[in-house]
């Protein structure tokens, strides 16, 4: 008997499965169903088939975090693994603000109040920012106050956005309230969840998030935060048995928070004071220096984002021990300035460092260096203190960029396309480019070469095959002038030298006034300091150890360089992958990489 397999979704194979299954009785055995009213009815059945098949294919796909198209659907599965998804965040820049009286005679100490407003301007968008905390400053000698935050530092931290309230009153255990906040663009960083006794109490209590106590006792005030499907966010208090005390019947709830413009206000760099500040009575203005310009906004976390960070958070249950917890939790809590991470353990490092583990970051582009050390405080000080095993101590080391140039190659037939060979060219280079932003680029990456060739091979049924040259470069900036020790630690092994190539190359400088490079020794690990004549200016300036990857230089100076770095390049003993160490992150020197076409007519046939 023909059955319908619950996999042809498709509404012609349906009904053909239908008439198929009618045929086989001896009734309809040679019935024109297409000339019959008939015909119509089986349209019915097989749309009403068609959608009822549709309709659980899209419930089992949303079942799943993995398949889950639908924001809601992903976020719900994300909740039950722990993980509760960024919100939008509010872009913040760093100031220096101060106050010049030039009077010595004021209050010796002021007050930056709460919420101080800041203009600015984005592609002709103006935005505000505020500081969200009170900052003192203290006089001078000469009379100029200079606010300071809690670490002693003239660095203000000021926030964009409106804020915003919205008040609750508690009604009773039975009725079962819902506190809603209605805004999508709430940053959830800045919520402040201040319970009064009644509506006209003047005393309250601060309510904190439960992600961000380390321990909960039966006297706590916490409460949960949730995003709901139509993109709000819900927040949920204690039943009174778990999570500590909750509101009681007849308090009142004012939730206080910034709602954001998001990335928007990411890239300013000017900030005017709306206002200025009385001091014993007299009206001054504020003076405002940019230390950090605005950065850090971004929007809600991405489905996929949400789908990557998800499972990794779940695995680490809100506790640093591995170094897989560290990656999960930093980029769970900083994904709007944290685009990669990696850890490893002290034991795992060269030389081995124990009690430590270390923490690699690299930021978005546009992220200043002092916003990053915020954020490396932060993590320090909110993480690593409250989460992590005692006695292990956390530090940063900066991601290293290890370079590939590609020599690519490919075999082209002008007859089987109508593109030139300087146009399949630029699509080859454009394709290894597309790898490295899909493929590399990220830590823990590795570069297969048969993977991109395999690319490269299906641009054109005119590129016949392709081979391709790999080097590995690192950057060094030498001082000038001064001789100088310096070590590059490769992430590879290097090839053994021979007699005929040159293992280790350099790009130029200037050295005893004349353009030189640097090279290995034929049959040899010993550098040496060459001109473009291939004469030796100084036959030993260091060597290279093939099995650790590292390339010393004894005494180095040279007189000047281009650019802002000398290019070291080495072949590796396996061109065919190259696997990051540690901190590692391959990306690719376009500049120094090419694809050259051959123009080849073996697969053209002639007639004779």
């Amino acid at each position: 008997m023909t059955t319908i397999r619950s996999t042809d979704l498709d509404f012609d194979q349906i009904k053909e499965s239908l008439k198929t299954y009618l045929q086989q009785s001896d009734q309809f055995k040679d019935y024109d169903f297409e000339a019959s009213g008939l015909s119509n009815i089986l349209d019915v059945l097989a749309y009403n088939t068609h959608v009822n098949g549709l309709i659980a294919n899209f419930a089992i796909n949303e079942s799943f975090i993995t398949s889950a198209q639908l924001r809601p659907s992903v976020v719900s599965h994300a909740e039950s693994l722990g993980y509760f998804p960024r919100s939008r965040t509010a872009a913040f820049a760093l100031l220096n603000i101060s106050v010049n009286t030039g009077v010595t005679t004021l209050e010796p100490l002021i007050t930056l109040p709460k919420y101080t407003e800041f203009t600015t301007s984005v592609n002709d968008t103006t935005y505000t920012f505020r500081t969200l905390e009170e900052y003192s400053a203290v006089s001078d000698a000469s009379g100029v106050y200079t606010f300071k935050n809690t670490d002693g530092l003239s660095s203000i931290r000021v926030t964009e956005g409106e804020v915003k309230t919205k008040t609750f009153l508690v009604g009773e255990t039975e009725d079962e309230q819902v506190y809603v906040i209605p805004d999508e663009n709430i940053d959830t960083s800045t919520l402040v969840i201040n319970v009064y006794d009644t509506p006209t109490s003047a005393s309250f209590t601060t309510y904190t998030n439960v992600r961000d106590i380390a321990r909960i006792e039966p006297d706590s005030r916490v409460y949960t935060l949730r995003e709901v499907p139509n993109g709000y966010y819900e927040v949920t208090f204690s039943d009174g048995i778990v999570l500590g005390v909750p509101p009681q019947p007849g308090n009142k709830i004012i939730m206080e928070y910034i709602s954001s413009s998001g990335e928007e206000a990411n890239g300013a760099d000017v900030f005017s004071p709306n206002s200025g500040i009385s001091i014993s009575s007299q009206p001054f203005s504020f003076t405002v220096s940019t230390i950090a310009g605005s950065s850090g906004g971004t929007e809600k976390e991405s489905i996929s984002s949400i789908k990557l960070n998800a499972p990794i958070s779940f695995a680490s249950q809100n506790r640093l021990v591995t170094a897989d917890d560290y990656r999960a939790t930093i980029l769970s809590k900083y994904s709007g300035t944290v685009e990669d991470c990696i850890a490893w353990g002290g034991n795992d490092a060269s030389p081995p460092d124990y009690g430590k583990v270390f923490v690699s970051l690299r930021f978005y582009e546009g992220i200043s260096e002092d916003v990053q050390t915020v954020i490396k405080n932060s993590i320090i000080n909110d993480l690593s203190e409250n989460l992590a095993i005692m006695s292990i101590t956390t530090t940063f080391e900066d991601p290293e960029i290890a370079y590939l140039e590609l020599g690519t190659t490919f075999n082209f037939n002008p007859d089987l396309t109508g593109d030139t060979p300087q146009g399949i060219e630029n699509l080859v280079n454009s394709r290894v480019d597309t790898f490295f932003d899909d493929n590399l680029r990220k830590f823990g990456k590795t570069f297969r070469r048969s993977n991109l060739l395999s690319d490269i091979d299906d641009i054109s049924p005119a590129i016949l095959n392709s081979k391709m040259a790999v080097k590995v470069q690192l950057r060094l900036q030498p001082r000038t002038t001064v001789s100088t020790n310096y070590n590059l630690y490769y992430p590879i092994e290097i090839a053994t030298p021979d007699d005929v190539n040159h293992i280790v190359t350099s790009t130029g400088f200037v050295y005893l006034g004349q353009n030189c490079t640097i090279r290995n020794r034929l049959n040899s690990t010993v550098l040496q300091i060459v001109n473009p004549q291939g004469d030796i200016l100084k036959d030993n300036v260091g060597d290279y150890n093939p099995t650790t990857g590292r390339l010393s230089l004894t005494f180095f100076a040279p007189e000047s360089y281009t650019g802002n770095a000398i290019k070291f390049s080495v072949v590796p003993a396996n061109q065919s992958t190259v696997t990051p160490l540690r901190n590692y992150i391959i990306d690719l020197d376009q500049s120094r990489s090419f694809a050259e076409a051959n123009v080849d007519y073996q697969e053209t046939r002639v007639s004779l």
